[in-house]
């Protein structure tokens, strides 16, 4: 819902210390908006609400220092937003963070070793948003105001290609999972009567925020979600300046199709299937590029 993003409504989002998070918050700022800011880097977030306050100090630019994994925190963040900022009209779950295994040996399986890995990957991807969504969906159910609310999940495309070459299968299934539970809030958002007017989960699946070759700038990143929920998108696939939306969609395609079709689990990277899989998806892309 692109009228989210109007002058005087407020706008809470999380990693908004850098990155995405803070082009986020950047652009809300710039439409007139008042901001909530969260992040667990207290010196960068003391920055980010400087320089978000200097843009317009006649707007309200809250911070709140919070690990998305601590359910107390969390408990005490809402608490302290519902006293100064009593109405939030977005909610940008944006935190995560692809973790770096103890066990830094070389091969496949390693992965599955390091216990510690896999928790804090889904502490902060998975719960992260989850501990969000328990902790703000009663202070926008709340809320007098009957204008719309929207609620944005930051995801990744690896949750859905599912790359096993990019060595970090906890990123990618903590990804995937938050593709499902968005999938589902959207549909018991739609399917309550009491919320259902003013309540719409976007679902953002964008590449990790660092800047590799060829991915997009966070700047940019906010300039596809602003365009997106203009169109009334659920899901907003951000480009990654090597791919194109075709190359995206038919990946995408044939990942799900793995499923229909009885092939191997990540057939795209399987030996046996790869030529036939960047065959079929070349030509389906070229299709899509009509």
């Amino acid at each position: 819902m692109a009228g989210v993003f109007q002058a005087q409504k407020t706008a809470l989002i999380t990693g908004a210390a850098s990155g995405v998070g803070f082009a986020i918050a950047k652009l809300c700022r710039t439409k007139g908006m008042h901001l909530a800011l969260v992040d667990i880097d207290a010196e960068n977030l003391s920055k980010a609400k400087s320089m978000l306050t200097q843009l317009d100090p006649s707007l309200k630019t809250e911070s709140y220092t919070l690990d998305v994994s601590d359910v107390p925190g969390w408990k005490h963040t809402a608490e302290s937003i519902s006293r100064t900022l009593p109405d939030i009209d977005l909610v940008v779950l944006n935190a995560g963070k692809a973790f770096r295994r103890q066990d830094q040996t070389a091969g496949r399986l390693s992965p599955w070793l390091d216990g510690s890995y896999w928790r804090k990957t889904l502490e902060t991807n998975v719960y992260g948003p989850l501990n969000g969504l328990q902790s703000l969906l009663p202070l926008l159910l709340a809320s007098k105001s009957q204008t719309p609310k929207s609620i944005v999940v930051t995801g990744s495309k690896q949750g859905i290609t599912n790359p096993p070459g990019a060595g970090n299968p906890a990123y990618n299934a903590s990804k995937a999972a938050i593709k499902s539970l968005t999938e589902h809030l959207a549909f018991d958002l739609r399917s309550d009567p009491t919320t259902a007017p003013y309540l719409r989960p976007p679902l953002d699946p964008w590449d990790e925020i660092t800047k590799p070759a060829g991915a997009s700038y966070p700047s940019q990143v906010a300039e596809e979600l602003l365009k997106g929920m203009e169109k009334g998108e659920f899901y907003i696939v951000c480009p990654d300046g090597e791919t194109d939306r075709a190359l995206d969609q038919a990946r995408m395609k044939w990942g799900s199709e793995d499923v229909v079709e009885g092939r191997p689990a990540l057939s795209r990277w399987e030996e046996s299937w790869k030529a036939r899989a960047e065959e079929a998806i070349q030509a389906d892309a070229k299709r899509g590029r009509g």
